[in-house]
Formats: C-alpha cells, structure tokens, sequence
C-alpha cells in the first residue's frame, strides 16, 4: 500500500484551479525559497509546530519529553525552545500539552485515507466544475504517492489539478501528464543566478520542463507569487511573461498577491524568516 505524508488537505478551495476543489498539501520540496507561503511544506518528514500564543507557560511538554530537546526559557523570545536534533517526534509533548501548543506539521497516510476526505464534496466539485488539486511542497517529490492519488481520481471520475515548480527530472514529469487535467505551473524568478541564491537551484530544469510540457498539454497556466524586493520587479514579470508567450501565446498568467501570515509559520517551526 503506497503512502505518503501530508501537512494539509484544505476543502472548499478556490484558487487552486477550476471551480470548488479539495487541495491536497504533500511535504516536501526540492527548492528553499526565501519567501515560501508553505515552510512546513519544505521539509519531507514531520515537524512539531509550536503556537506560543496558544501556551499558557505550564511546563508539562518539558517534563514529559524524554530526550530533553524541549526547554522553558521564561526570559526569551519563545518561551519553549526546541532542539529539532535531539527531537525524536514522539506523541508526548504534543498529547501532554492542554492549550495544542504543539502539533504535528504532518502526517503519514494512505492513498484511500486521502480519497475518503476529498469525496466528501463531490456534489461541489460537480457543481462548480471542481475537483482535486495536489499542491504542496511540490508533489512530485513524492512521485509515486503523487501519481496512486491522481489515477485514484481518475478512477472515481474527478478532476484532478497540480501545482508545480517543475523542479523534476523529465521522466518523473512524463508519468504525471496523463492523468493532470489542469496544471498550475510556479515560474518566480526569471534570471538564473538570482533563481539560485533565492530558492537554492538554477532555473534550467524548470524552464525546459515548462517548455516539454506546454507543447503536450494544452491546459497550464502560469502563477507568479509577487514578492517585494525578489520577484515583483516589472523587468523580472515582463520577462516571464514573454518566454511564456514564447512557449505559447495563449496560456493565462496569474500573479499571486503575497500571503501576511507567512512569517507566523516560520516562528511555529522555529525558523528565521529572511524576506522581513
């Protein structure tokens, strides 16, 4: 049985694609943008969240946690310090903690435990000309859980979408275009170096991909996440946009209005924030 591990599934989506839809968050992502909506997408495996405004200052995770990674630190910017090292992601903190505090980013499941939550609203996806989106992360990270998910749907009759940066090898990309409906294709940074110092990889791989896929799929659009002082440059839109156009004249471009709860997740998981 094929499994895969997931931060989220968010029902009544509606900026994820055609119509009402369900989109599914898988962990996971080649690339480490600065300015990522999704941190705990970023990493693969299962992280602990922590809600300082949830914590009433008891204590009870730090004397439950066996490997003493958890630290009360009255007089610090958070008041319970974690050693993600020595963390070894058992249920104690978190069953322990009275306010949920601390919670799981993530969770391992099966394919059938996905698609018994995302037929829950069939009757909105008929309705709307909705369906099923996988987002994450980057779902292709998780290829063969990815593609289980998507033949799933196919097999139920729902439609399915995926978000993607295309950072992917080409034959990973192949095993998915039959069975996506409807790609969303990430493109945030046109000059290479300044794709490597902000996400970590050159855009190569990405921009060949783009240009493989939109010469056999005829239904992709283009998101670019407007970030201030990274991507919104005009140069760097107008950019996109004609290699887009370049590729084909008739794909949509949405820009993407940068999400202001995102420095709150960082905090949660303990990371610097680095588009303050």
């Amino acid at each position: 049985m094929v499994r895969g591990t997931i931060f989220d599934i968010k029902r009544f989506a509606v900026h994820d694609g055609p119509g009402i839809r369900t989109t599914v968050f898988l962990k996971g992502c080649p690339l480490a943008c600065h300015w990522c909506h999704n941190p705990e997408g970023i990493e693969p495996g299962i992280q602990l969240w922590y809600h300082e405004s949830r914590c009433i200052r008891c204590g009870q995770c730090v004397e439950v946690c066996q490997e003493k990674a958890l630290r009360a630190d009255p007089s610090g910017g958070s008041f319970i310090q974690i050693n993600r090292e020595r963390c070894a992601l058992n249920s104690d903190c978190v069953s322990r903690c009275p306010t949920h505090a601390l919670e799981w980013a993530g969770r391992e499941v099966t394919v059938g435990e996905v698609m018994e939550e995302v037929e829950k609203d069939r009757l909105f996806y008929e309705m709307s000309g909705g369906g099923v989106t996988l987002s994450g992360g980057e779902p292709l990270q998780q290829a063969s859980f990815c593609r289980e998910i998507l033949k799933a749907c196919k097999d139920s009759g729902l439609s399915t979408a995926m978000e993607t940066c295309l950072f992917a090898p080409r034959e990973t990309v192949d095993t998915v275009i039959p069975l996506v409906d409807h790609f969303l294709v990430d493109l945030k940074l046109w000059d290479g170096q300044a794709h490597r110092q902000c996400t970590g990889e050159d855009n190569t791989i990405i921009l060949e991909n783009f240009r493989y896929l939109a010469e056999r799929h005829s239904h992709v659009t283009v998101r670019i996440p407007l970030i201030k002082n990274f991507t919104d440059a005009p140069d760097n839109i107008e950019a996109i946009e004609q290699f887009v156009f370049s590729v084909k004249s008739d794909i949509p471009i949405e820009k993407l209005d940068y999400n202001p709860l995102t420095p709150s997740k960082y905090r949660r998981l303990g990371k610097e924030f680095q588009c303050s």
